[in-house]
């Protein structure tokens, strides 16, 4: 499927705006991801050691906030500027994180912007995947450094492809072998099907490399898991 044929910005809201519930649990994360609750974890640990002192976090695609309050666990002074595409579910984090976000916008990464220098930490969780062309993860990418701080972090957790044609049938099967367990065939087409509609994810590779081209360092892959990573960098 092109990228034409991918649901448009206004679908994918639409779906969102009816799953609030289902990405609200903080003990589990979203279960449909491969390790959610582990990289929940491991990304705040992550954050908190690459820049130990956090003011202001910007939560991408913030859901109804989990990586936010995991991220607050560890950084109990720190303020969050949240974005995503569904007003419901920025209500929900709004109304989780209480007196912590300070800020909440409503809309598409790609047409937000920031004044340079504005955050110490970026999270961003199963959102870049809807990222469509090159030039748009250029774009993000470049965006986030110029958002955070010098020693300033970003951290990514997310989707991701394969570079090679067999690893990636090898490993959606392994993926769709966990949604089997996790909800029986049932689950594995649903989750297949909208992954086919809506994401484009690309390697986990080519980011590293787009991150060290917008000019990050200590460029870090914390985990995979079949088509799950968690990774990030530091601005230099």
């Amino acid at each position: 499927m092109s990228p034409n044929d991918k649901s448009t910005v206004e679908e994918i809201r639409s779906r969102f705006d009816r799953d609030v519930e289902r990405f609200s649990n903080l003990e589990t994360g979203q279960t449909a991801t491969m390790d959610a609750a582990y990289c929940l974890d491991l990304v705040s640990r992550a954050a908190c050691a690459a820049t130990p002192r956090i003011g202001s976090v910007l939560d991408v695609g913030c859901g109804a906030g989990n990586f936010s309050l995991k991220l607050r666990e560890r950084a109990p002074d720190a303020r969050f500027t949240l974005v995503d595409l569904s007003r419901p579910m920025l209500d929900r984090a709004q109304e989780r994180l209480g007196a912590s976000a300070v800020a909440a916008h409503a809309g598409d990464i790609r047409s937000i912007d920031f004044p340079d220098a504005s955050f110490d930490v970026i999270v961003a969780a199963a959102v870049l995947h809807h990222l469509r062309t090159p030039e748009e993860w250029r774009s993000v990418f470049d965006a986030f450094r110029r958002w955070l701080r010098p020693g300033g972090s970003v951290w990514v957790f997310d989707l991701v492809s394969h570079e090679h044609s067999g690893i990636e049938a090898l490993l959606w099967h392994r993926y769709g072998d966990y949604l089997e367990q996790l909800g029986g065939a049932v689950c594995r087409e649903k989750v297949f099907a909208y992954v086919q509609k809506e994401d484009t994810p690309t390697p986990v590779t080519y980011q590293l490399e787009l991150l060290r081209a917008a000019g990050f360092d200590a460029v870090d892959l914390l985990h995979k898991n079949a088509c799950f990573a968690a990774f990030g960098a530091v601005r230099r």
